[in-house]
């Protein structure tokens, strides 16, 4: 499994924006083969901050996404662009429950 974890950041008046132009891309991302999670949320402590969250099945599926993303039919990403962005990558040796 891999997660990509990103911050973004912006004028607390554009998030709003931000994020409805990114709705597209989370149907679309949901939709590809491998995607687990896929979410764009708006950080409800610091008004000018989007957080990014996706877990993929495995690195190929991951690699397929981004390369569908510089493809002529990724989704339109429209609203605002981002201050800053800081987006890492994860790869993960296990998983359990936090409880059980």
């Amino acid at each position: 499994m891999v997660i990509v974890a990103g911050v973004f950041t912006m004028q607390p008046e554009q998030r709003d924006a931000f994020l409805e132009g990114h709705k597209a891309l989370m149907v679309h991302s949901r939709a590809e083969q491998g995607c687990i999670e896929y979410t764009f949320s708006a950080d409800p402590l610091e008004p000018g901050r989007v957080v990014l969250y996706e877990r993929w099945a495995s690195q190929e599926d991951l690699d397929l996404h981004l390369a569908g993303l510089a493809g002529p039919a990724a989704p339109a990403v429209t609203g605002p662009d981002a201050a800053s962005a800081s987006i890492v990558i994860y790869d993960v040796a296990g998983e359990r429950p936090l409880r059980g």
